[in-house]
């Protein structure tokens, strides 16, 4: 018996520890009544697949709560091991979708701590107040669920809370004045406040809590300066003030309270002059350094260097001055972007840096950088992206970047690099711009064989050769660029079968033969510029399947075809460019509506058509109906802000051919001159008042300039030159106050030039040729401005007026008296019909005349 005891003795402890071990395995039991609060909840919402589309990874986690199952083990709830009460859940993207009502009976769970709802789909649902009744919350998130409305004052009742997390749209979210200082007043324990896209509009108050290791206040419309208390707090871990330009930052001279502890520090579109301080440089646990459009000038300080930390530095768009040097201190680093200011000196950096081993992201783009970029590198085996565009690099592209194994992404455009484009090593290529040098040989083929390239510039250069159909393998491919190059032969097929393809450019080369191109349906075209090459044949009618094309430039080709009016069922285009090809026949459309509604600049001229103008055409000009109004934003034909493509075109405005880098979409041309185009100029052209252009020159037009053209508000240069016109200039066109530019020369206007605003500033060349016409800046006089012939004295007015009418009156008369007596003769002798008919139509003129003489005078 003794040895029993002693046997029971000695595996005692060890029974008791495996049945706690055993208990302790199991859940403990879910309350009832939290149960079906959650199943009614549950019931609340749907399973959408897009409700947490920004979600890297999305589970719907209330698929697994059943009734027949401890709601303690359920995906996302965690419960307390002794009371079994429900204390987090975390339905952090649960693709959970619907009205978060204001009485849910999630609020029964009296007992929560920590509050996950991030990420899901609760649009057009208030924040209830009934969230300040979780008097045990700890953490809170409501981030990028877009709740709207105000946030309620209840929410700072919270006062145990240590994580709060409110992320929205911008002004999804709101608070009342005066309830963000009572908030941060009141949450004394808080550790992390996280607000992105709510509407604060305050002041930061000096009060808050001392736990701080986190403030994340981006696009919160927050004003006044920033306390400096917040750069001293000691736990501070991570500041980010991000896109609020009426927040004040000031930063320490001295060293920060929270030098030791700060491992982020982003700013971007605050109000952050002067210089960077060497404070700075006592923030050495700093990881990430994000300082951008703040203005910040002079040079960067040394002690900065110091930061060997460091593993993200970012100084873009700011004023900074000086050369780079000293990089090879920063081991850790990763990320290096200095792009957008005023650096310049030489990259020699690189030559003997083998400390960056590091490197993914080199930003050096949009500076004055000068000299050939160093041959001799290594070390940079990392490095996956390399940016050094817009700055005065030249000589060759160093081997040792077109070796990288990793490189993703090269942007080396708008500088002087000279020589061939040499294979690249990597497979994992996305973007490649190199446009705006001085390189020349054959598109590399590896380029060709890149599965991932999404966007390809080569544009400006002497590139030569043929374009291989290969290039149709790069099945992402977005943006392809090859324009202004030397590029021949013909263009291939299947490039509008390139389902992804938004940009086609492939203007200014010697490309020949017929557009053979067949435009697959479901294609995303938006650009197609074949412009400036040597193309025949006809316009091919598979570009109807490019249902989002904005801008076609077919100009300065060979092609010969009829107005292709089936390109109006476009329900996109925007620009359609068809100059200096071999066009003819009338410019007719069909009666369809909305043909053409979005058109904003149509170039036919220089072609063969013939025939009226075309006013079906114009009456579906929607776009051009309408001012476009400065509404202090600069929008853009087709710009879709893809990898630095900008659309450019060539147009003739205020008398000259100019080459718009980027075309406003308030831009509105229409430039039909040098055809044959005939007949009168329709009044309905008035009602196109968003114009800025109108040139109908070098035609054969006649008629009498439409009085209707002052409706033209904003129209900025008129051409009707070298035509037939007749009759007298409007005097109601004197109201075109943003006219810069006048041709009406050679044509067979009469009368006076009108007086007053901008036509007091049109040369003579806007006039010549019109052999009737008078006033000023031309020779013949017009009278002064009361209407008087000049050379009068002002007493002789009268009686001169008298006996100019009477003069007038009695040549007329006379003329008419002879005109009767032999319309009289001819009718008592039996004259010959065809003299008869001559007569009349002298009595006709002579009335016509007396009538044109009364109004002028």
């Amino acid at each position: 018996m003794g040895y029993v005891k002693l046997v029971f003795f000695m595996i005692f402890p060890f029974l008791c520890q495996l049945s706690l071990s055993f208990c302790s395995s199991l859940s403990p039991l879910c309350p009832k009544d939290q149960a079906l609060a959650l199943l009614q909840f549950k019931h609340m919402f749907t399973i959408s697949p897009y409700a947490s589309a920004h979600c890297e990874f999305s589970h719907p986690k209330t698929l697994s709560w059943n009734k027949s199952i401890n709601c303690c083990s359920w995906d996302g709830v965690y419960c307390d091991e002794t009371t079994g009460h429900v204390i987090e859940l975390n339905l952090n993207c649960s693709k959970l979708q619907g009205k978060f009502q204001a009485n849910s009976s999630l609020f029964q769970l009296s007992n929560l701590k920590r509050l996950d709802l991030s990420y899901n789909d609760f649009s057009g649902s208030l924040i209830s107040p009934k969230f300040g009744e979780f008097s045990s919350l700890i953490h809170l998130d409501l981030s990028g669920s877009d709740f709207t409305g105000l946030i309620p004052v209840e929410i700072s009742h919270l006062s145990k809370l240590q994580v709060l997390s409110i992320q929205s749209y911008p002004d999804g979210l709101r608070f009342k004045p005066h309830n963000f200082e009572l908030l941060l007043k009141n949450l004394t324990q808080l550790r992390e406040l996280y607000f992105y896209g709510v509407n604060i509009s305050s002041t930061i108050p000096l009060n808050f809590s001392s736990y701080l290791t986190a403030l994340q206040l981006p696009l919160t419309q927050l004003y006044g300066v920033l306390p400096k208390r917040v750069f001293h707090l000691s736990n501070l871990e991570s500041l980010a003030l991000l896109d609020i330009p009426q927040l004040t930052v000031r930063f320490p001279t001295t060293k920060w309270n929270s030098s030791a502890s700060l491992q982020m520090l982003r700013l971007y579109k605050v109000n952050a002059t002067g210089r960077i301080r060497e404070s700075f440089g006592h923030l050495t646990s700093l990881r990430n350094l994000s300082i951008v459009s703040c203005n910040l000038s002079g040079s960067i300080p040394k002690p900065l260097w110091n930061l060997t930390n460091i593993e993200e530095l970012n100084l873009d768009c700011n004023h900074l001055e000086g050369p780079i040097s000293d990089l090879f201190r920063f081991g850790k680093l990763s990320r290096l972007s200095l792009g957008n200011n005023n650096l310049d000196g030489q990259l020699e950096f690189l030559s003997f840096n083998r400390s960056l081993t590091q490197l993914q992201f080199l930003y050096f783009s949009f500076n004055s950088l000068t000299g050939p970029i160093p041959s001799n590198v290594s070390g940079m085996q990392n490095l996956q992206s390399l940016s050094l565009s817009s700055n005065h690099l030249n000589g060759t592209i160093p081997s040792w970047i077109f070796s990288l194994p990793s490189l993703t992404g090269l942007e080396l455009s708008d500088n002087h690099f000279s020589g061939n484009i040499q294979e690249f090593k990597s497979k994992t290529l996305d973007t490649v711009s190199l446009k705006q040098n001085q390189l020349q040989g054959p598109i590399p083929k590896s380029l060709l064989n890149q599965r991932d390239l999404y966007s390809l510039l080569l544009s400006h250069n002497n590139l030569s050769g043929q374009i291989a159909s290969t290039i149709c393998n790069l099945n992402i491919l977005q943006v392809l660029d090859l324009g202004s190059n030397n590029l021949e032969g013909t263009i291939p097929l299947c490039l509008g079968e390139m389902s992804g393809l938004w940009v086609l450019d492939l203007s200014n080369n010697s490309l020949s033969g017929t557009i053979n191109t067949t435009f697959s349906i479901g294609n995303k075209l938006g650009v197609i510029k074949f412009d400036g090459n040597k193309l025949e044949g006809k316009v091919p009618q598979s570009l109807i399947n490019c249902p989002f094309l904005e801008v076609l430039d077919l100009g300065n080709n060979e092609l010969s075809d009829t107005f292709p009016k089936w390109l109006g069922a476009l329900p996109e285009l925007q620009i359609l460019n068809l100059r200096s090809n071999k066009f003819f026949g009338p410019i007719k459309v069909s009666r369809t509506d909305n043909l053409f509604a979005q058109i904003r600049v149509i170039d036919l001229s220089s072609n063969g058509f013939s025939g009226h103008l075309p006013v079906s055409l114009f009456k579906k000009f929607e776009s051009m109906k309408i001012t476009s109004e400065n509404s202090g934003t600069r929008e853009y034909v087709g710009d879709t802000g893809l990898y630095y493509y900008t659309i450019s075109l060539i147009v003739t405005t205020k008398g000259l051919d100019l080459e718009l880098p980027r075309v406003l979409t308030t831009e509105i041309i229409i430039n039909l001159s040098r055809n044959k185009l005939e007949g009168h100029i329709p009044s309905i052209i008035g009602d196109l008042i968003g114009l800025r252009t109108l040139n109908l020159s070098h035609n054969r037009l006649e008629g009498d300039i439409p009085a209707s053209l002052h409706q033209l508000s904003v129209l900025e240069s008129l051409d009707l030159s070298s035509n037939k016109i007749s009759g007298e200039i409007p005097q109601q066109l004197v109201s075109l106050t943003s006219l810069e530019v006048l041709n009406l020369s050679h044509n067979h206007l009469v009368g006076c030039i009108p007086k007053g605003k901008q036509f007091d500033t049109f040369e003579n060349t806007s006039y010549q040729g019109n052999d009737e016409l008078r006033g000023l800046p031309l020779s013949k006089d017009c009278g002064s401005d009361d209407g008087v012939p000049q050379g009068l004295g002002q007493g002789e007015e009268g009686d001169s007026s008298m006996v100019s009418w009477q003069a007038v009156l009695m040549g007329y008369g006379c003329g008419l008296v002879i005109g009767l007596s032999i319309i009289y003769i001819m009718l008592s002798t039996q004259y010959p019909v065809w003299f008869s008919r001559m007569d009349v139509e002298l009595e006709h003129k002579i009335l016509t005349r007396i009538k044109r003489h009364k109004k002028r005078y």
